[in-house]
């Protein structure tokens, strides 16, 4: 049941870290949409590891195979099935921590809930599992596509490194033209020196993504508990890492008064629009028909190449120096995730939409 994300457009998740794959079974999905192969797999790209500097080494190249729901190119209305087979474990990395809980991963918590875990890289926890989300993804995108809706995610904070503007002073059309994908280039490369710092060190660092949607009809979201900007939260904060999501002007808002928050509305050429957005597209959980915009921050990844001080399963004091291979900095790898779940959010309020109105 939890394993499930959505509701008419619905993607069921499997696999661990160190198992023979990541997969997944896409429900409800329109049939005859054109699927385009090198676009999934694009995706996917923006996601693996080890394809800068300042990700992890791990060498997988995360090449998915569909399993049934594709004919001749096109959707078929059946289940999508898909499989991503993992080739790059090193799993003897893990060996260590067979009986001990490292700091602020899922480690104790599993075992307490469960009686059992796989101590492999995290098994069923570790963000490996978001290979799924970006297959659901990129095929929500695709359909989304159709109906002029697009989505862009961006680096906007580093730990102390941040950009200081809205979203709409930057060219989002250069995001991936650095390895943080950040829109301001010399911002981008601040970030990028700071995680290599940080990596050198052993440590790591979180930050925040702000996504961006164009294009979002207006009526997408349902009343009381089916709003559009409480199912985006949800689904943002269901990505490993996330601690936090504001939508629209979010916590900076509170310092305006109500004269200065509100977004008056005025006639634009016959067409009902608002001046201002700081309600980030999104009023009485309804999508307006203006952009849809929202940030995401992450923590620092909770595996660092230091002792830490904690126990084992049997609560006796112990040393933890991890082994592995870890990224410094979790945001750009994150970009892709936070644009999938996006996209399958969108994707599913849609159809629920249709399905409400005669």
């Amino acid at each position: 049941m939890f394993n499930s994300f959505g509701h008419l457009f619905r993607l069921t998740t499997f696999g661990e870290s160190h198992g023979k794959g990541i997969g997944g079974v896409i429900d409800g999905f329109p049939a005859g949409i054109a699927i385009n192969m090198d676009f999934v797999q694009q995706e996917l790209n923006r996601r693996r590891p080890g394809q800068s500097a300042i990700t992890t080494s791990r060498a997988e190249g995360d090449r998915v195979e569909f399993l049934s729901g594709i004919f001749e190119g096109k959707s078929t209305g059946a289940p999508i099935g898909f499989v991503v087979w993992n080739e790059n474990q090193h799993s003897g990395d893990y060996h260590t921590m067979r009986e001990v809980y490292r700091p602020s991963h899922a480690d104790f918590t599993y075992q307490t809930k469960y009686g059992i875990r796989d101590h492999r890289g995290g098994g069923r926890s570790s963000a490996r599992e978001t290979i799924s989300r970006v297959v659901g993804g990129a095929l929500a995108k695709t359909a989304l596509g159709q109906l002029g809706i697009r989505i862009n995610a961006y680096t906007s904070q580093v730990g102390p490194v941040k950009l200081e503007s809205n979203y709409t002073d930057y060219d989002l059309s250069v995001i991936e033209t650095n390895a943080v994908r950040c829109p301001d280039p010399e911002k981008a490369a601040e970030m990028e020196q700071y995680i290599a710092q940080i990596k050198k060190e052993g440590d790591t660092i979180g930050g925040v993504i702000t996504c961006v949607i164009k294009g979002c009809p207006i009526g997408i979201g349902q009343p009381v508990f089916g709003k559009l900007h409480a199912a985006l939260g949800g689904a943002m904060l269901s990505i490993n890492a996330a601690k936090a999501f504001e939508y629209g002007d979010g916590f900076k808002g509170l310092k305006q008064k109500g004269s200065e928050q509100n977004d008056i509305f005025y006639n634009n050429k016959g067409k009902i629009e608002t001046r201002t957005n700081h309600s980030g597209g999104i009023q009485g959980g309804i999508s307006n028909g203006q952009d849809i915009f929202f940030r995401v921050a992450f923590k620092p990844v909770p595996t660092v190449l230091m002792e830490q001080h904690t126990v084992n399963s049997d609560g006796t004091d112990a040393t933890l120096r991890a082994r592995g291979r870890h990224d410094p900095c979790v945001l750009p790898r994150a970009v892709p995730i936070v644009e999938a779940m996006a996209a399958m959010t969108l994707l599913d309020f849609y159809l629920i939409d249709r399905t409400t109105q005669l």
